[in-house]
């Protein structure tokens, strides 16, 4: 049996929502943000950068705070989930495999996340933890939380640098999911090529793993 833990962003859930709720909340076109969001993606910088751009000021943690209290927070639903979602962990669970999903997000998102009853035996985030990938504590935190021996643990992500290498060097098994602008445009890159897998869906991990 093993453990199988998931990124959440562009690998569990799809982040239109995310940047569409943000640029409706800064009042500027969905458009202008998505585009910005590809440019840093491709400078390699953090996606946050490119609410930085339009407002270089930007205190983002008053944000979304204000956003929440003006009920235009962070929403996680049924139709944000990649189709192949629940039929890849069904299959995985099915198989006895051990299902956790852990990523950058904030203590909201996993209450969101819970709230959707994914067929996973735990969710954790960064903003319950207190680090965020790619630092190693974040994979030291998923390996404790795990309760399992770092090479009986795949990760499963789609951003090379925040992924892949990190895991590998906490002594992890890692998939790279291509999809997302991360999964995508990093595809090439030696993080990525040190993957265990190469994967352009989840419905592939139940062979893979097995």
């Amino acid at each position: 049996m093993l453990t199988i833990a998931f990124d959440v962003g562009e690998t569990i859930v799809r982040d239109d929502r995310y940047w569409a709720s943000w640029a409706d909340w800064l009042d500027i076109p969905r458009h202008t943000l998505s585009a910005l969001v590809g440019a840093v993606v491709a400078q390699g910088r953090d996606n946050a950068d490119a609410l930085r751009l339009l407002q270089p000021d930007i205190d983002l943690d008053a944000e979304y705070a204000a956003r929440e209290a003006a009920g235009r927070g962070e929403r996680i639903e049924e139709d944000d989930l990649y189709p192949d979602v629940r039929p890849a962990l069904i299959a995985l669970r099915a198989a006895g495999h051990r299902l956790v999903i852990a990523g950058n997000q904030t203590e909201r998102a996993a209450e969101l996340l819970r709230a959707l009853r994914l067929p996973v035996d735990a969710v954790a985030t960064s903003g319950e933890w207190g680090v965020a990938k790619p630092d190693p504590g974040f994979f030291a935190r998923l390996i404790e939380f795990t309760q399992a021996p770092p090479d009986h643990i795949v990760y499963v992500g789609d951003h090379p640098a925040n992924d892949v290498g990190p895991a590998k060097a906490a002594g992890l098994r890692t998939a790279h999911i291509r999809r997302g602008p991360w999964g995508h445009l990093w595809a090439g890159t030696p993080d990525a090529a040190a993957a265990d897998w190469q994967i352009s869906t989840l419905t592939e991990l139940a062979a893979i793993v097995t």
